[in-house]
This record gives C-alpha cells, structure tokens and sequence, in this order.
C-alpha cells in the first residue's frame, strides 16, 4: 500500500508532508481530500524531491494529529492514521476517506472554511462547488432539482411522449413526477432541470450554458476554423447531432475486398459515441459560463465538458470502471432508452475500441473543473474525408453541380464550401469549370484520369 503511494506524485488523492510543522494546511488536506475523492497524507516525506526522512517522536505525533483533526473539523471527521516502518524510517500514513459533507473549519465555518481538492492544490469552495456538496448531502442532484424560473410550458410534451412512450406505457402528465421530470411546491408543479435539458421547448434562455459549441479546425492547431455548429437541443437529440458533426469532420478510408467493400474510419465510431454520451451525461450543468467543446482537428478530437471528476471519484476509480452519476435523472433516463449500456463501460469501452490499433491511445485529464477526453486517429492509412466522398458520389450521378448545391448538400457556409472545393481541386480529385477565377456561376465536376 505504502509503496503504491510513494510511487505517485502528488495529486488530487496524495499529499506528501515532511512533519507537522505546518498543521494548518495538513488539516486543510484532510478537509479538502473528505469532500472531494478520498486520499492519503504520508508524513515523513519531502514533498517536492520525495525523500524520505522520518517522523520523530512518532507516538506524539500521531495523538497530535488526531485531536487536531478531530477538534479543528465539522462535522466530525474519522481518519486513519498508522504507523509505518519503511526504508529504516518511521511514517505517519493518513487515510482519509471521501465522506458527504460538506467538513468545514469548524473555527471559520461553511462558507469560509469548506475546501475541495484541484490537482495537487486545496481550494476555497466557491458557491458553485458549495452548492453541489450541499446538494449531494441531501442526496439529491442538480438535474433533479425543480426550476423555479421555468413552468410546464417549457417541457415539450410532444417531444417527452416520443421518447418516452416506448418504454413507459399509458404515458401521461400523471407520470412526470415518478419520473422526476416534475416537481411540486406549494401546489405549483415546477418542471426539474433534468427535464429541461431533455425535454426543452427552448432551453437556451433558461439554461443558455448547455449548449454544446462544435468546431472543426484545418490542422492539429486552433489557427484555422473550417465550421462550427451550435446545438442546442434537447439532451437526447443533441447525441446523433454532436455524432453527425462529427462523422461530417472526419476520414474515411476504403479497403475493396473481393466482393466488398471495407470503410475504415479514422477515428473508432465507438469510441466518438461513449466519449460524446459520456460528456453529455456526466457535464456539470449547474457551472455557470461553461459548455461542452467538441474540436476536430486533422489528428485528434478533443472532447472537453464542464466539472471535473464528481466528487467521491478519482481517476484511478474512473478508468477501471468506477462511475459516480452527477446527473442521476439524466442517467436514468439515458440508461431506459439504451443509449447508455450500464454504468463505468463507457471509458473501459473507448480503450477497448483502440486495443486493435497501433496508435496513440486516447486520453482522460481533469483541467481545473473541466474533464477532456482526447481521441486520437485510430488508423495510418491515407483518408478522404466523408465530405468529399459524399460529394464525389454525387457526382457520379449527376456529373456537376453548382457550388450553392455543393453547400446545401454538405450543409455549410459558402466559405467553408470554398475552401474545400479548393482543396479538392488542387488534389486533382475535382475539375473547376467556369469563364473566370470569380465566376459565380461556376461548377464542379469529377476530375477525369488521363487514362480513361
């Protein structure tokens, strides 16, 4: 156990201590580490070059620690602290486990004294991470909590019967309650977020920061947009959308098998859709100021959604399949229609769609309150995008085509349709056909090989 501990660095669940000179901020650690995922305090160690150096006068040390711990927090906390012989040298080992608080400086109280754990820092709880502590302290999430600002004119009901309807039969407005998509209060009945976010008639006014912002860049960099979309549907529908930008963004290679043919995606169409659910059903609504980001770029995706892990998660828990809901009425609705298999697959499913594949594996990283999944290409092989193949296809049929219907058929802006017609042409995979270099009339037409 000890080992494993010394093997890391210091983290959202590890700390290292040379002594007990500096209480303070070991009591601030163990707050910090009860409200947000568990950790472990080794004391003993020099936290910066991890030398290891002892704790003398141990026996005092340890009863120190526990009646300061135990007479400086609020509520009550239990730690365990051991003894440990290693390396000819006495530790003091901390275990501190993640519990629903919040725990608080009992000398500063709840709004001055909370702490939660971001990277290897402890951090004042603001209001927001306040409020989500409180929350799971009544073991209630934000999703199903009750809108006040909005009334049932707000859900579309329409919408909620086509979802819905399938696996809950003699669906009515009876049922939003048991469902959670409604809540009472003083005989009003409010419809949750939960049922906004999935159910909206237009959730941009009332939630305008769970919009999913998608960007498609020219290269590996941010420096050129080629398209952007903006989605801001319900929750449900926004998965095929997000998906389909995508799919739009991205290569696709042919392998021609004797009978067959084999399309090869660059990216595994797995792991695009667990990653996308994954973000979608685990975003932290309630951050203000913040929204989901999908970035395509020529090697990757980039998958970025507000908060970090829930708190009672850590990233060890989370990639071997560990999963804590944040979104509990999100989740469960996501898990009635299938669109979610069961709980902790989605990460273990994304590696296992690249275990075949000689490449980059993807990566999970907390940025401060955000979570990123990085997806990286899944292939070697030389791709045409899916656009240009839509578009090649067409052509066989019908010969040219104008560039106002090239754009309607990609569905993008007559820039980002001009710089791709560019592109194909100067790979000699189309022929411009026009009187001028300006000419608004001009068409397209598949490039004909000389040997033809």
């Amino acid at each position: 156990m000890l080992s494993n501990i010394l093997s890391r660095h210091e983290g959202k669940i590890t700390e290292f201590k040379e002594n007990t000179l500096s209480m303070p901020s070991i009591v601030k650690t163990v707050i910090a580490f009860a409200n947000t995922a568990g950790g472990s305090i080794v004391i003993g160690v020099e936290d910066k070059t991890k030398k290891i150096v002892g704790v003398t006068n141990i026996l005092h040390e340890e009863e120190r620690l526990a009646s300061v711990i135990t007479d400086s927090i609020e509520p009550m906390l239990q730690v365990d602290i051991d003894i440990v012989n290693h390396d000819k040298h006495e530790l003091l080992l901390i275990h501190v486990p993640y519990m629903r608080g919040p725990y608080y400086l009992k000398k500063k109280g709840l709004n001055k004294g909370a702490y939660i754990r971001m990277g290897s820092t402890n951090r004042l709880a603001d209001s927001h991470s306040l409020a989500n502590l409180l929350r799971i302290s009544d073991s209630i999430s934000f999703d199903e909590s009750p809108c006040f600002k909005a009334d049932m004119d707000d859900l579309d009901h329409a919408l909620i019967v086509k979802k819905l309807a399938p696996i809950y039969k003699q669906l009515s407005k009876k049922n939003y309650p048991s469902l959670g998509l409604t809540f009472t209060h003083q005989k009003k009945k409010f419809p949750t977020y939960g049922a906004l976010l999935l159910f909206p008639v237009d959730k941009s006014a009332l939630l305008p920061d769970s919009t999913i912002h998608c960007a498609c860049f020219a290269s590996n960099t941010r420096e050129h947009i080629l398209d952007h979309k903006d989605i801001t549907s319900g929750l449900l529908d926004a998965v095929d959308e997000t998906i389909h930008f995508i799919e739009r963004h991205t290569n696709i290679a042919a392998k021609i098998h004797r009978k067959e043919r084999e399309d090869i995606l660059q990216f595994p169409p797995t792991a695009v859709r667990e990653a996308v659910i994954n973000a979608i059903i685990h975003c932290d609504y309630a951050m203000p100021g913040s929204t989901i980001q999908i970035a395509v770029f020529s090697n990757r995706i980039e998958i970025t959604n507000p908060g970090g892990l829930p708190f009672g998660q850590s990233m060890e828990s989370a990639l071997s399949g560990v999963s804590r809901a944040r979104n509990r009425l999100i989740v469960k609705i996501f898990r009635e229609l299938r669109l979610v298999e069961r709980l902790g697959s989605g990460i273990p499913r994304i590696f296992e769609s690249y275990k075949n594949n000689a490449i980059q594996a993807p990566e999970f990283a907390e940025l401060g309150n955000h979570f990123r999944v990085t997806l990286y290409e899944a292939s070697g092989i030389k791709t045409q995008q899916a656009w240009q193949l839509e578009l090649m296809s067409h052509l066989a049929d019908e010969q040219t085509l104008g560039t106002k219907d090239i754009a309607a058929l990609w569905g993008v802006t007559a820039r980002t349709t001009r710089e791709r017609l560019k592109e194909m042409t100067q790979k000699g995979l189309l022929e411009r056909m026009a009187t001028s270099k300006t000419d608004p009339t001009a068409s397209y037409r598949l490039k004909k090989s000389p040997y033809s």
